[in-house]
Order: structure tokens, then sequence, then C-alpha cells
């Protein structure tokens, strides 16, 4: 008997612009031809999209990669600089300071985990600290960047980095990318959306110009309005706000200084924090705060206060809910972006997870009928992606000393979800952890907000215990200098970027928010 073949997807629909709609689009008509898939990307002029900055992850770089964007380009094209982690302020305590680097700590020896044998060395170093063992940590702390090397016997193979950019040029340069590859962009503001009647799929939309825009599959980009997969399919949100009580932001552009630094800010501050974001021609600053503890006057006096340049136009509010749909894909609409879920980017993860929306729907690319096994199992996935990075945003909150204000007092006690409440305890007993299910956060991020957060193991590893403590010296002081003496040779990041990817653009006088 001949073979049956269910019918293929002929036409995708994105409604929504900004950085979900732009990196769908321009993701899909990277890998789809063009005359056999059609794809329509369907936004309004009169709608803004929620920031003009961001600052990102690595992961950044596999998705540039898979478009086959030179970097160089990239960085004109958006201001963009580059990123070696993030230097947390006041977060364990008042007046403490820690980097998450992105990268390892060290190297791992005998099978064991770097911090365990730090652990040992830190007993007669009491002043040491992990991140003198990280490369990443240790360039950005001295203001320096260079290119990693691939050999893996140099040091500088140790080095990892990210971006900072303006999201607003991001989107029109993937937009750019998008329709020369066969992507029709629609102008038009959404008016009725039409659905069948027997299976209730959306079938078309009709937009505010009388046009109608039909289509097989719809993505939703619409940001926090949830255009499709909550006004018209009603799939619900699961609100995390009690572990996550922040609510509002307040954003704004300033003058940047001379220097550039090559690493985000984030300071945390009397009910909520303030992140910095150095891009080429200005940098990005907001503060996010939980406006139930802390009116939009104060939360932006304190905002302006702790601007390091003079401020560019008028700080602009933006109002979220943490948390996620409980379904990210409903029938044949799929939710990527805002309008999917919502976690504060304290840890740089927005990019991030529009990523993981795109990447899994592309590895569970379905036929026409998207046999419901399809849509369980990218579900399944977002979720279990979204949870894992909500644990690793709670524990900065957690893991507090502070009692200065009704929300650290708040944070440092509240009930948290099992599954950190078990990483942390077993962290705190002898120093373990463990990456699971392919999570974003590795081992060595895990360990450097725990110890940069006054989490201390109990005692260490039992084996590390057996080894001679003035090797375990020797071996990672000869570390910590390699690794100074390559930091000695760097070029400061402003330098590097002036002769690899200088813009040469001013800040725009203006508002700007960023993220």
């Amino acid at each position: 008997m001949p073979e049956t073949r269910p019918p293929a997807i002929r036409q995708i629909v994105i409604v929504g612009g900004g950085s979900a709609g732009w990196m769908t689009a321009a993701a899909l008509s990277s890998l789809l031809p063009a005359d056999q898939v059609g794809i329509s990307l369907v936004e309004s002029e009169q709608i803004g999209t929620i920031g003009v900055g961001e600052a990102t992850i690595p992961d950044i770089i596999n998705f540039n990669a898979l478009l086959g964007i030179p970097e160089t380009d990239f960085l004109k094209a958006t201001n963009g600089t580059f990123k070696l982690g993030i230097r947390f302020l006041n977060w364990g305590g008042l007046g403490e300071d820690y980097i998450h680097p992105f990268g390892q700590h060290g190297v791992d020896m005998n099978g064991i985990d770097f911090h365990q044998f730090w652990l040992r060395y830190k007993a007669d170093h009491p002043g040491s600290t992990i991140e003198e063992f990280s490369l990443s940590a240790v360039a950005a702390k001295s203001g320096k960047f260079t290119m990693p090397d691939a050999n893996p016997r140099s040091v500088l193979s140790q080095l990892r980095y990210a971006y900072h950019f303006d999201a607003t040029a991001y989107a029109a340069y993937l937009r750019n990318y998008a329709e020369q590859r066969g992507v029709q962009r629609i102008e038009g503001r959404v008016t009725e959306v039409h659905q069948d009647a027997q299976t209730g799929n959306i079938t078309a939309i009709d937009l505010d110009n009388g046009q109608s825009v039909a289509g097989d599959l719809f993505f939703d980009c619409t940001g926090f309005h949830g255009l499709l997969i909550e006004k018209t399919l009603g799939v619900p949100f699961r609100d995390w706000s009690h572990w996550l009580p922040c609510d509002t932001a307040q954003a704004v552009a300033c003058e940047r200084g001379d220097a550039i630094l090559p690493y985000t800010v984030s300071t945390a501050k009397t009910a909520g924090w303030q992140w910095r974001i150095p891009t080429q021609h200005r940098t990005g600053n907001g503060h996010i705060y939980a406006s139930h503890l802390l009116s939009d006057d104060e939360a932006i006096d304190s905002l302006l206060k702790d601007l390091d340049g003079d401020v560019i136009g008028s700080p602009r509010k933006i109002r979220f809910r943490t948390g996620h749909r409980a379904k990210f894909w409903e029938k044949n609409c799929v939710a990527v972006g805002l309008s999917g879920g919502f976690l504060e980017p304290l840890e740089s993860t927005s990019l991030f997870l529009i990523q993981e929306g795109i990447s899994k729907f592309i590895a569970l690319f379905p036929a026409a009928d998207m046999p419901s096994v399809v849509r369980d199992e990218y579900n399944r996935q977002l979720v279990k992606k979204f949870e894992q990075v909500r644990d690793f945003i709670i524990l900065h909150y957690k893991a507090t000393t502070r009692d200065d204000s009704p929300f650290w007092n708040y944070t440092r006690t509240m009930d948290i979800p099992d599954s950190l409440t078990d990483r942390i305890e077993l962290f705190r007993e002898a120093g373990r952890v463990f990456r699971y299910e392919d999570e974003l956060f590795s081992k060595p991020s895990w360990v450097a907000v725990m110890m940069g957060q006054n989490i201390v193991p109990k005692s260490i590893d039992p084996i590390v215990r057996t080894v001679d403590p003035a090797g375990i010296t020797r071996s990672l002081q000869s570390m910590k200098s390699a690794m100074t003496s390559a930091v000695s040779n760097m070029q400061t990041h402003r330098a590097f970027l002036e002769t690899y990817a200088w813009s040469g653009k001013d800040a725009e006088r203006g508002a700007g928010g960023e993220r």
C-alpha cells in the first residue's frame, strides 16, 4: 500500500515583531525553503517593544552561528560590546561584591570538581575567592578582553563571553536577514482572530487595514498582551510572584564613560535591584522593584541617583508578572517570548528563553496535523527550562543575610521550591552540585552564586581531604599565575572593540530602556 503522509505546513504566521518575532522569523527562514513554506510576520509600528537593550549569555553565539551571522557585522549593527559575566553588589549582604563569570573555575582534577580543591586551599588561604581562578572574572575586573584560544592547552581556552547590545537594532538586523530569505512583513494591528469551529485552531487574523492573513501555524510574539495564546485560546498563566515579588521596572539610558566595562552590573537595592548594561554608544539602566513596597517616584529617584553618566530621556515604566503559560503550544499556536512567560532578567536569560522556544520547536517540527504527543513534549521541555531558570534566580533572593527592609526579610525567609531547597542543602553539606536534564546553568554558575552569597559547605569531598595540601597549593597558585599573566597581556575592552567591531555611533538623545 502507498505510504500516507500527513499534510505539510505551508504557511506560518508570526504575530508580533521585536526580538521574539524577528528571532523566530530569522531562524525559520534560515532552515525552511521559501518556495515550500511561506512565512509572514505581522506587526504594527504603532505598538512599541519592551526595551532597546539586552544583556545576554553565551548561548546567543550559537544562535547567531546557526544563522551564519558574522560577529563583527552583528556587533557594529547593534552597538554591541562583550560580556564576561555579571557583577553582583549588595546581594549576599550590604557591602558585599562578587562576580558570576562565564566559563569554568580552574581545572577539575582526577574527576573531582575544582571548587572542592579550592575549598581545601581556602582553609589555608582565608582571603582567597573562587573568582580569582576564573579567567573571565579576572579579565572582567581588569576591564580587559581578548578572543578565546581554540587550543585547549592554552589558558585562554577557558575564556567565555556573551554580548551587550541594542535589542531594537538586533531586531532590525534580523528583520533584514529574514526578509532577504523570503519572510513577508505585513504592517497592521490585529482586529479579529478566526478559529475553526470544530478544532478551535486559529485559521486567520484580520487587520485594521482590511487585510486578512491565513495560516496553518501561528506564533504568538505579542508580548505581555498574549493576543493569541491568552486572549484567543485562553491558556492560563502560572504566577510565580510569591517567589519573585518584583513586578515593575523603570528603565532609562545614560551617557557612557570613556571606559566600557566587559560585564553587567546588578546592584541589590531596598526593594529590588538595578542593572547597568554598557553598549558602545550608551549605558542602559533599569530599576526592578516590588511596587507594593516602593513607590514609582522612590524607584525613579533611586535609579537616577545611581547612574554613572548624564541621563538620556526620561525613565519608562514597565509592569510585568513573573511566571509562564500552562502551555506554550496550544492547538496550532506557539507562544514565544513574553507571551509565553517572563522571568526577570537578573541572569540575562530573556533571549535564551526565546532561543529555547524556537530551537525546541525546530527539533519537533510537525506536520500540519500537529500531533498532541509533539505538543506535549514541547510543553514539557519548555516548562522544565523555565523552572530551572526560576530556581537559579530565586537563589539570589533567598541566599542573603540582608534584614534592612521588608523586601529582604520576606525573600530571606520565604518558602522556596523543593527542587531549590534540595540543591542548597546538598551544597551546604559537602559542596556537592550537579547539572540536571541539560539545564542552562552549569556547576560553576551554581558555585559562583552560592559561594558569592555565603552558602558555605560544612565539609569538603573526603577524597580531596586525602590529597597533599601543599600539592593543591602549588597547582592552584600555578593556575592563578597563568591567568594573571594572560590578563596582563590583554587589551582593554574598549581598545579591543575599537579595532574589532567599532560602530562609531554616538548616543541618541531620547527615552530608552534596557532588556
